[in-house]
């Protein structure tokens, strides 16, 4: 499992008016997840109207870092006091067993 043992889960909470933007953000971000040659599972999810998330996978602590240095995280911390009803949960978890096809 050495490619996908180190994660990201971000839990992103939109403003009501904000939710469609925030929605093609998160589409618009694909290209730039791709491009990224230690990410190597990338989901942008949307929960309910308002709550979407990301969940991403890495194959080492570098791989994971490179993500968080990268630009889908610049961008969407930039873009946080316009987008969200409030910070980004962003936490940094264990995958302890995966299945790829």
């Amino acid at each position: 499992m050495s490619d996908s043992e180190y994660a990201l889960q971000a839990r992103l909470e939109a403003k009501p008016e904000k939710a469609d933007e925030v929605a093609e953000f998160l589409e618009s971000a694909l290209p730039a997840a791709e491009a990224e040659p230690e990410t190597t599972t990338w989901f942008a999810l949307r929960l309910d109207e308002t709550t979407f998330g990301i969940f991403d996978t890495f194959p080492d602590e570098e791989g994971r870092q490179a993500h968080l240095d990268g630009e889908i995280a610049a961008e969407l911390m930039e873009r946080a006091d316009e987008l969200f009803a409030e910070d980004p949960q962003i936490d940094e978890i264990e995958v302890l067993a995966a299945k790829h096809s």
